[in-house]
């Protein structure tokens, strides 16, 4: 009986969506992380975020892969699948 291999990247795929907030005395807008979901294939993420982005309360929304070393618990950067309507760069992600 062979053991499980255990460096096996775990994958993630996501859905998160962003509202806007008004911030500071100027009012200004603001994207803020709403919901995330997580589901066990890229296309369940990226068809939640078509849906999430159609809501009228939804600025924008992600669909997004992440790799995770199980054994450091390390993630790798996002890549992205699909980015709906407003959503914030990536160097703010």
């Amino acid at each position: 009986m062979t053991e499980p291999d255990e460096s096996t990247a775990k994958v993630h795929y996501i859905c998160q969506t962003y509202v806007e907030k008004k911030v500071g005395r100027d009012g200004q807008d603001s994207l803020k992380i709403d919901k995330q979901f997580e589901y066990t294939t890229a296309s369940e993420a990226q068809n939640r975020a078509e849906r999430e982005a159609q809501s009228e309360d939804c600025a924008g929304a992600d669909a997004y892969i992440v790799n995770e070393d199980p054994n450091t618990g390390e993630v790798e950067p996002p890549r992205f699948l699909i980015r709906l309507g407003k959503v914030p760069e990536f160097d703010e992600f």
